[in-house]
């Protein structure tokens, strides 16, 4: 009997973990050094997981929110993560013709949203310091790349030294795009036709909040 692997050529990994395992390799030089591993919530938490223990390295999560532009939600017009950090790509905002006022609403609906992420996922405990550090920021998949490059400008607002970007799958154009934003770009898979990141899956069920927390605790 052929492999499930076989029978869908699309599918690249088992599962979540198992991809996490498959990126570390592409990773070994960061064993020992001064980084943190961060996954985004919630399917890049499990990637990340697995990941960070194939290395030895601490794990966190980065919980932030994209702000779109009113009426385009996918036009990312600034970005809020954890510690007040606002980002606002003012050439966006220019472009859309968007208010001080219109900005200012939408950055408060997304930084209550990201108050409420934060508690649920952290449960309590700090976020690992980011100043002097490399970030290595882990998705389970990137299509638009949009929640990625606010992780990224969120990090290095935080303070990292370096911000990585590692996803066991990312949409070529997509990847072209991001690599201007981070310092390095790690995809075991940059397909030209690009349908959805669950393609690539054999298992790709929802990440659900208990499993993020039970991983990161």
């Amino acid at each position: 009997m052929r492999s499930r692997r076989e029978q869908h050529p699309s599918v690249r990994f088992r599962d979540r973990s198992d991809a996490g395992r498959l990126l570390a390799p592409r990773l070994e030089h960061l064993r020992g050094q001064a980084a943190v591993v961060l996954g985004l919530p919630r399917g890049g938490v499990p990637v990340a997981a697995a990941l960070a223990h194939v290395l030895g390295l601490p794990l966190d999560v980065i919980v932030v929110r994209k702000v779109g532009v009113p009426g385009q939600p996918e036009l990312a017009m600034a970005a809020v993560g954890e510690g007040d950090v606002l980002v606002v790509n003012q050439r966006v905002v220019e472009l859309a013709g968007v208010t001080s006022e219109q900005l200012r609403a939408a950055v408060d609906r997304e930084r209550a949203e990201l108050g409420e992420r934060v508690r649920r996922f952290r449960d309590g405990r700090t976020p690992l310091a980011l100043p002097g550090r490399t970030a290595v920021l882990v998705d389970d998949g990137i299509a638009t790349g949009s929640t990625a490059r606010a992780a990224a400008q969120v990090a290095r607002a935080l303070g990292a030294a370096r911000v990585i970007l590692a996803a066991p799958v990312c949409a070529r154009e997509s990847a072209r795009r991001l690599a201007g934003d981070v310092d390095e770009l790690i995809c075991l898979e940059t397909p030209r036709t690009f349908v959805a990141v669950g393609r690539f899956y054999a298992d790709f069920r929802p990440t659900e909040d208990h499993e993020v927390i039970e991983l990161l605790a």
